[in-house]
C-alpha cells in the first residue's frame, strides 16, 4: 500500500503506541481488501464501548477500558493507552436503555459499568449519540465526503440519501480510523463501484412507510449486495420511509448503496446513476411481488395474541413518535402487552418537551432509548408473538429471540397493542 509521509509517521510510531497499532490494523485490512491506498475521513460512526457482562469481567480482568479498546478495536493482545480521537466520532446503538434496565432484564452492577463506559467514550472526545440512526442527531456529512460507518441501514442511507461515502465497517476498522483519521481506499469509496447494476421499476403503489420496507426487502433478496437503480416511485419518500427502505435492503441482502432516481444525490437520471454501466437484470416490483414480501415477512406467525410491540428500528423520528401519539392519544394498551418505542436519546428529549412520552406512557407504553431489541436481545418476560412495524426486524428478531413475528403499518401495530391481537391486513 502506498503511504504519504504522514502516514508513515503514524506506522512508525510517531503519535504513540495505540495509533500505531491503529495504523498497522488498516494497513492488514487495506492489504486483505486490495485497496491501493487510504483516505483521509474526519466522519466516523463507531462502537467502542462495552455492555456486556464479558466486556464488565474483560475490563476488570485486564486493567480497564484501555483494555477493552486495545483487545476489540485495535486487535492489540497488548493494552495500550488510548488518546483523545483525531476525528468526529458518534457512536451506535448499545445492549440496553439504562434508564429502563430493570424492564430490559438488566442488572445494577451492569448498570454501573454502562456509566463508566459511557464516561469513557466521552472522555475520548466520542459522541454519545447511541444511535443507529447518527442522521438524525447531528452526523450529518457532505455529498461525496469521505467516512468510516458502522451499522448497515445508516451506510446505505449515508451513500444513497446523503451521497457520501462510506463501505460498511466494523469495531476494529472504526476504531483504526477514529485514532488515524484513515480508512482503506476501496468499494463504495471509489467512484466507478458506485455506478447501478441492476434496473428496478416500480408497478404498484409505494407510499407508506411499510410500502417503502416491503421495497426494500424484496431489493435486497434480488440484487443481494450488488447497486440498485430504481425508478417508478409516485410520492416522494421522506427521511423515515427512506430508513425503513434501506434497512430492509441492507438486511434481506446486504445492499450498501442503491440510487432512488431524482432522490439519490448521483441519480438525478438513470444514465447518471447507471454512468457506462449497462443493467445485468431488469426488475419489476408489482403488486404480486408485494404481496410475496408481505407473506415472506409474516411467515413465522402464527398466533393472533400479540404480547409485545416493538417499534423504531432503526430508532424512529420525532415524525414517527408524533404519529404513535397521535394513534395512541387517548387509548390504553392491552393488560396482555407491551408496547416498547425505540429512539435516540436525543429525539427522546424532543418528545418529552413536546409532550409526546406523556401520551405513550399515559396509554401504558414505553419510550426507551440507545438500543432495540435485537441489539438488546430483551423482549417482556413470556414473549411468544411480536408485532413490528420494521422489515428488518420481523427478518432479525424470529431467529435472535425464537418469537413469531407480525409486520404490518404503525396504525396496525399500535392497534394490535391496544387491541392484544394482530388484525393487519394483506396489500392484496
Amino acid at each position: 500500500m502506498q503511504l504519504t509521509p504522514d502516514e508513515k509517521a503514524m506506522l512508525d510510531g510517531r503519535d504513540g503506541p495505540a495509533v500505531q497499532a491503529a495504523m498497522d490494523l488498516l494497513m492488514r485490512y487495506g492489504r486483505a481488501l486490495g485497496a491501493e491506498r487510504l483516505v483521509e475521513t474526519n466522519n466516523v460512526v463507531a462502537s467502542i464501548s462495552a455492555t456486556t457482562p464479558f466486556m464488565r469481567d474483560y475490563a476488570m480482568q485486564r486493567g480497564g477500558m484501555d483494555a477493552v479498546f486495545s483487545e476489540f478495536s485495535l486487535d492489540s493482545d497488548v493494552p495500550v493507552t488510548i488518546p483523545k480521537v483525531k476525528t468526529f466520532t458518534t457512536h451506535v446503538q448499545l445492549g440496553f436503555d439504562p434508564g429502563n434496565a430493570a424492564r430490559m432484564g438488566v442488572d445494577e452492577q451492569t448498570v454501573q459499568f454502562y456509566k463508566k463506559g459511557e464516561a469513557y467514550i466521552t472522555g475520548l472526545g466520542v459522541q454519545a449519540t447511541n444511535t443507529c440512526t447518527p442522521y438524525q442527531v447531528g452526523n450529518i456529512p457532505t455529498r461525496g465526503e469521505h467516512c468510516a460507518w458502522m451499522e448497515s441501514s445508516a451506510v446505505i442511507y449515508c451513500n444513497a440519501v446523503i451521497g457520501a461515502r462510506t463501505n460498511t465497517e466494523g469495531r476494529e476498522s472504526v476504531g483504526a480510523a477514529m485514532l488515524t483519521g484513515r480508512i482503506p481506499y476501496w468499494g463504495y469509496h471509489v467512484d466507478e463501484n458506485r455506478l447501478g447494476t441492476h434496473s428496478v421499476h416500480i408497478a404498484t403503489d409505494v407510499i407508506t412507510t411499510a410500502d417503502w420496507g416491503m421495497l426494500g426487502y424484496w431489493i435486497g433478496e434480488e440484487v443481494q449486495g450488488r447497486v440498485p437503480v430504481i425508478e417508478g416511485w409516485s410520492k416522494l419518500p421522506n427521511l423515515s420511509r427512506l430508513k425503513h427502505f434501506g434497512a430492509a435492503a441492507s438486511s434481506s441482502g446486504g445492499v450498501e448503496m442503491c440510487h432512488i432516481v431524482g432522490v439519490t444525490p448521483e441519480a438525478n437520471t438513470r444514465e447518471q446513476a447507471f454512468g457506462r454501466n449497462t443493467p445485468r437484470e431488469a426488475l419489476t416490483f408489482d403488486a404480486q411481488a408485494r404481496q410475496r414480501t408481505w407473506e415472506r415477512l409474516n411467515s413465522t406467525a402464527k398466533r393472533q395474541e400479540v404480547d409485545y410491540v416493538m417499534l423504531g428500528c432503526p430508532h424512529y423520528t420525532i415524525e414517527q413518535i408524533w404519529e404513535a401519539a397521535r394513534l395512541l392519544e387517548g387509548r390504553r394498551v392491552h393488560e396482555n402487552t407491551e408496547l416498547w418505542i425505540f429512539t435516540p436519546r436525543a429525539i427522546k428529549s424532543l418528545a418529552d418537551r413536546n409532550g409526546y412520552t406523556a401520551i405513550i406512557e399515559a396509554a401504558g407504553g414505553h419510550l426507551m432509548t440507545d438500543s432495540c431489541s435485537a441489539m438488546s436481545r430483551a423482549a417482556p418476560k413470556g414473549t411468544r408473538t411480536v408485532a413490528l412495524d420494521s422489515a428488518k426486524q420481523a427478518h432479525y428478531l424470529p431467529a435472535i429471540l425464537g418469537v413469531e413475528a407480525w409486520f404490518g403499518s404503525t396504525a396496525e401495530c399500535i392497534d394490535a397493542a391496544c387491541d392484544g391481537r394482530f388484525n393487519g391486513r394483506s396489500p392484496s
